[in-house]
């Protein structure tokens, strides 16, 4: 298991490391303290000082910038909100390329192929090797340690991280090709979405023809049209009226926005995918980023004049 020339197996032995973690928000915090739990050393950053005081009362070490990370640390994860910004953290005047000791890069955020082969090819010329590893099922997934984690890297440093990816949740790797992961990763999200917008058509449709939204999802969820919307989040999120799923309208809209670039960098037409990235867009107007990508529902509620609820 060789990440960089010269390296040993027994310098590698993921028991002995220090780790750094850059964006401990929502999704990077709850995943900060599953590693601490599991009594790992984590060194953070991030530019919420309320989130780093709250990781470093569970046991981390405070860092002032990704630099700080990598130069205290021999693995660093990154969880962060967009595409420019992990480009930043990664190869940045301040960036996880400056640090001097960090050998391996572990995004989980959501950047796209392109992005993430960049990324590797930048690192890969400061000896630090890249493992493109986004990961899928919200804020639940994250505190519960079940996510889906997604990794594209070389095999062999795939099998020094995968102890530490399992923390997360269950683990697909998806091969060795930089931005494998982020392909699926950007599939499923528009497959998500895209549950999430039809289902509430057609909700708000049986709504306002005067059906029972729960005999709806009942005969739905053993019906052809079952699907991931209304299996799970509108009992959870929309019914009660609540709209806290975990995924905000604005990370959504910003994974359907890569997923068609990149599908028209690769010349497929994604017809369906464009409506919704339209509806996204409404409804990120209507709302703002940071409410629930549930809340496209409302968006169609407020056109219809009902509310699916019960």
């Amino acid at each position: 298991m060789t990440p960089v020339p010269g390296a040993r197996q027994e310098e590698w032995n993921v028991a002995g490391q220090e780790l750094g973690f850059v964006g401990v928000g929502r999704m990077g915090g709850l995943m900060t303290e599953r590693l601490l739990a599991a009594g790992h050393s984590v060194t953070v950053s991030d530019p919420s000082e309320a989130a780093v005081a709250s990781l470093v009362a569970h046991g981390a070490k405070r860092a002032n910038s990704a630099a700080d990370v990598a130069a205290a640390t021999d693995i660093v994860f990154t969880s962060l909100p967009s595409p420019p910004v992990v480009e930043s953290v990664a190869l940045g005047p301040d960036g996880v390329v400056h640090g001097g000791r960090a050998r391996i890069f572990v995004d989980l955020s959501t950047t796209g192929p392109r992005v993430a082969a960049r990324i590797a090819a930048g690192l890969a010329e400061h000896g630090i090797t890249a493992v493109d590893s986004p990961v899928s099922g919200g804020l639940k997934g994250a505190r519960e340690g079940t996510l889906a984690v997604m990794a594209s890297c070389p095999k062999d440093t795939y099998e020094i991280v995968q102890p530490l990816l399992a923390i997360f949740g269950k683990l697909f790797y998806i091969g060795e090709k930089p931005g494998s992961a982020q392909t699926l990763k950007l599939v499923n999200n528009l497959l998500a979405a895209s549950a999430m917008a039809i289902s509430a058509e057609g909700m708000v449709m049986g709504m306002k023809a005067g059906l029972d939204p729960r005999v709806m999802i009942d005969v739905i969820n053993v019906s052809s049209g079952r699907n991931s919307a209304i299996q799970d989040k509108f009992p959870k999120s929309v019914l009660p009226g609540t709209f806290d799923f975990g995924f905000m309208t604005g990370l959504s809209y910003k994974d359907v926005r890569l997923c068609l670039d990149e599908a028209e960098a690769m010349g497929i037409p994604m017809v369906v995918g464009s409506a919704v990235r339209q509806m996204l867009a409404v409804t990120n107007a209507l709302y703002g980023p940071e409410s629930d990508f549930t809340s496209i529902v409302r968006s169609v509620e407020s056109w219809a004049g009902v509310e699916v609820r019960a």
